[in-house]
């Protein structure tokens, strides 16, 4: 198939590529073109000159407003993709924000899919992503070899948006035993006990998580070095809290969490590990 990426960054260039080796044919446009790097990929000027060259483009891009912009803006993919087509978001962003633009599309004869991931870089890197899938379940079963070749575990949650939701609650779960493990840490470290021996100890009972395993031991190691950006986290919990606030949904903890990854981003640490949670309770 003839297949297009937008978004190059940690997570998009080794989807695309995997997509790649499994024999399809790869555009790309990129914002900045350096980017793009050595990828061996056909360049476009523009989204819209991207989607008038492939029958699926994806898009890994940050916020709701890029997505928008590239899909549905000035030389958007809506101006280019034929009907018929299919535009694959694998972004994090809103659940209106992913309705809007399956309305805007369709009205093109665009098929959307708002198919946000779990798993990271390393995720991405291995080809073992979760993917939550909203939109029409026909279409999803179109493009499911293509998401075969980037994840392990494809379900399709419900109509578009319900992928975004989804992947809200994945948000709210996951940064929330990040903090629960920094202050499980803080606390080991403040008795006086070694932090390692504890998560040892406790990846092997019932709070074992694959958050204890990753973000815990970039926490005994006092590795802040980003695997995944605590800004993008800060910027997730925002469309957590909007998506409760209009559901009219209490979510104590995840105000909570969302103050602490605040207090992160007031220090500077954004662009860090969001592990960093540990040092926001040190400081």
């Amino acid at each position: 198939m003839r297949i297009g990426f937008i978004g190059l960054g940690a997570m998009g260039r080794p989807m695309a590529q995997h997509v790649q080796h499994a024999g399809h044919e790869l555009a790309v446009w990129a914002r900045r073109p350096e980017c793009i790097g050595d990828l061996p990929a056909s360049v476009c000027a523009t989204p819209a000159e991207l989607g008038a060259r492939c029958e699926v483009v994806f898009t890994v891009i940050t916020s709701s407003a890029d997505v928008e912009g590239v899909a549905l803006g000035k030389d958007g993919l809506i101006e280019g993709m034929a009907p018929g087509s299919v535009v694959v978001d694998c972004s994090t962003i809103a659940p209106d924000a992913a309705r809007n633009i399956a309305e805007k599309l369709g009205e093109k004869g665009i098929h959307f899919l708002d198919a946000p991931v779990s798993g990271g870089e390393q995720g991405a890197i291995d080809a073992t992503l979760a993917i939550m899938a909203g939109g029409d379940a026909e279409v999803l079963e179109r493009v499911r070899p293509l998401l075969d070749c980037l994840g392990k575990r494809i379900v399709h949650i419900g109509p578009n948006g319900a992928g975004q939701v989804a992947k809200a609650c994945n948000q709210m779960i996951m940064v929330a035993a990040i903090e629960a493990a920094a202050e499980a840490m803080h606390l080991a470290a403040a008795a006086g006990v070694d932090c390692a021996k504890v998560r040892q100890a406790l990846s092997g009972g019932s709070a074992a998580s694959r958050v204890l395993d990753v973000m815990g031991e970039r926490m005994v190691r006092r590795d802040f070095s980003a695997g995944i950006e605590a800004r993008l986290h800060h910027k997730d919990y925002g469309l957590v809290l909007e998506a409760a606030r209009q559901s009219g949904v209490p979510v104590p903890l995840t105000a909570v969490v969302a103050q602490q990854l605040n207090a992160l981003m007031a220090q500077g640490w954004g662009r860090d590990d969001t592990s960093s949670l540990l040092r926001v309770l040190e400081r």
